[in-house]
């Protein structure tokens, strides 16, 4: 796999962020003309974004939440995206104040954003790293000033691994998932999202082209594919589905009566 180039300090508005056209799905103020065109441009072919995207979030609100009430008191968030409350480390160290967050990201919106994201509790840590996922080392190095890889941790990629490629001479997902998982104690815990096509073939294929136009890789999984994420590790029940329909609550019960949502979801134990 080839080292991923260093992470930009300026934000390019020339061609579109995956974290910005998130941003706009959501309503976020966040985001640039380029990422509008391309968030408005799958919209009309994918009716399910909107949806999707709110169900995702909530379906790692609902995770962090479930980690954190079995006694996990340590988060590492890859991809974090623009911040949209409530962020992680509100949910985390809303079950035990003394939680200790770490968010990742390589995006120079998030960078700026990087001083909201650092208000948490007194009791606990929230902490920032200008990272690409690719660069493992330097990543999980910077997180460790705040995080204790000797015990438990959540590592959650919520939306990430949809932008990145399985060859083994590319992103190399698969490896990169197994180089973190290797990392992390015992006890730790995997949540991971990631967008389907098993769902809405047709429509799913007109939005990974319109990204893929736009110079953004889009790699939708079916099911077996995602299954793969989670080799060597416990699933914890009801298992992998669709984000909405996992440990629902009201508004998630809503949404899967709105239609489907193509994003899978699941949380695994490290045995």
């Amino acid at each position: 796999m080839t080292a991923p180039e260093p992470a930009p300090t300026s934000i390019d508005t020339s061609r579109p962020h995956p974290a910005r056209v998130y941003d706009w799905w959501l309503g976020g103020k966040d985001n640039y003309p380029v990422d509008e065109e391309l968030a408005r441009r799958i919209l009309a072919v994918d009716g399910t974004v909107l949806r999707g995207a709110r169900a995702n979030r909530r379906f790692m609100q609902r995770a962090v939440r479930a980690v954190a009430e079995s006694g996990i008191r340590q988060f590492l968030d890859i991809g974090t995206g623009i911040p949209t409350e409530p962020n992680l480390h509100q949910v985390a160290q809303g079950v035990a104040a003394d939680s200790k967050v770490v968010y990742a990201d390589n995006d120079p919106i998030v960078l700026r954003h990087a001083e909201a994201l650092l208000r948490g509790t007194d009791e606990g840590a929230t902490a920032y790293v200008h990272a690409d996922v690719r660069d493992v080392d330097t990543l999980l190095t910077r997180a460790a000033e705040t995080l204790d890889f000797k015990e438990p941790v959540s590592l959650s990629l919520v939306a990430l691994t949809h932008y990145l490629d399985a060859d083994p001479d590319g992103d190399d997902v698969y490896g990169l998932l197994r180089r973190y998982v290797e990392a992390l104690a015992p006890g730790s815990h995997l949540i991971l999202t990631q967008v389907t096509p098993d769902l809405s073939p047709e429509a799913m294929e007109q939005a990974a082209a319109n990204f893929r136009r736009s110079g953004t890789p889009f790699h939708p999984r079916a099911l077996p594919d995602f299954y793969r994420f989670f080799e060597g590790l416990e699933l914890l029940g009801p298992g992998v589905m669709p984000v909405s329909g996992w440990r629902p609550e009201p508004v998630d019960v809503a949404i899967q009566a709105e239609g489907i949502v193509p994003v899978y979801g699941g949380v695994a134990r490290k045995v």
